[in-house]
């Protein structure tokens, strides 16, 4: 199955790929996904994120997971997880919407058109200041709530859906909603339903399904379900421009190399300079990410000449052969 960021790419030129390195992304066995995968967590609320993480390892047994969009501790709901050398494409999810379920409880009863009123106000850009525990610097800054939905109101409650930018504090939200309401209102219950392009609707792995799962696969050698559990990293990748290259470059951008135009074999259509892609390799392995240095336009009449300049290496050196040549040292 072709991923959904490589499919109708601009072909600039055509190569074969040696199937005696590298793994196609989604013929990658359970220890291989370990190191390259993605777990679509449902965080309790409870523990930390930090904690929560933690925990993981020690569920699957390994040294390095990284997660995605901290969740206050008593939040609960999406936190994506990235294993091994995953962690390294967590950063791409960080600046997409995210949407939560939030609960709050009025501190009196505003009327309806008293309330549609504030909540309007709301909508689009507004400025927000982060609340004293936080994590980053206090200081005013705008955010843009894109969605925010009433779905149910029994009284003082009021339970909202609100789709917003990153780094949206929802409780500051519902406090500033409050404020202008009049009486006050205190958010009691959240829950993240969505980061960028991972829905809480398309299935979450709870740490319990998790626990069975590595269990099931140690004790049994069974991994049918925690296969079904962990994404290839790829998937993270989905929103970006994509970049399919020779596999003879694979390497030296491992080794943080520029990729140069005579690598390139496909890019995707209207890309435009200073664009973040995905770089892959012809079995759709993701290589690095990196920014456009040239245009679609450009990098299609090029000949030679850096087309990209690396900034983020996710795979591992050394997965596909040197095909480079390092500069010599200078004779005496």
């Amino acid at each position: 199955m072709i991923l959904k960021q490589l499919q109708n790419l601009l072909v600039i030129d055509q190569d074969i790929t040696d199937d005696a390195y590298g793994t196609y992304y989604d013929k990658r066995t359970l220890e291989q996904l370990l190191n390259y995968g993605l777990i679509i967590l449902d965080k309790p609320p409870g523990p930390t994120s930090h904690e929560t993480v933690a925990w993981t390892k020690r569920i699957l047994k390994i040294p390095k997971i990284g997660h995605s969009g901290t969740l206050d501790p008593q939040v609960s709901g999406v936190l994506p997880l990235g294993l091994g050398e995953a962690t390294k494409a967590l950063g791409v999810l960080l600046y997409g919407p995210k949407e939560y379920h939030a609960l709050g409880r009025f501190h009196s009863l505003p009327s309806k058109e008293k309330l549609d009123d504030v909540l309007d106000m709301f909508r689009g850009e507004i400025f927000q200041k982060p609340p004293q525990r936080s994590s980053v610097l206090r200081q005013t800054r705008t955010r843009t709530i894109y969605e925010l939905e009433v779905l149910e109101q029994k009284e003082r409650l009021l339970l909202t859906r609100i789709l917003c930018e990153a780094g949206t504090y929802i409780r500051k939200l519902y406090y500033d909603i409050g404020e202008i309401l009049g009486p006050g209102a205190t958010m009691i219950e959240l829950r993240r339903t969505r980061v960028d392009q991972f829905y809480e609707s398309d299935g979450l792995v709870t740490l319990h399904e998790l626990t069975n799962a590595f269990a099931l696969w140690e004790e049994k050698k069974d991994d049918t379900k925690l296969m079904k559990m962990i994404k290839p990293i790829e998937y993270a990748l989905s929103e970006l421009k994509s970049v399919i290259i020779r596999d003879s470059a694979v390497d030296a951008l491992c080794h943080g190399a520029q990729l140069a135009i005579p690598g390139i074999l496909q890019i995707s259509p209207n890309l435009n300079k200073g664009d973040i892609v995905g770089i892959y390799t012809q079995k759709g392995e993701a290589i690095a990410l990196a920014e456009s240095l040239m245009s679609e336009a450009e990098i299609r009449d090029a000949t030679k000449g850096y087309a990209f300049e690396t900034k983020r290496i996710i795979m591992a050196p050394n997965t596909y052969p040197k095909k480079w040549r390092s500069k010599s040292p200078p004779k005496d």
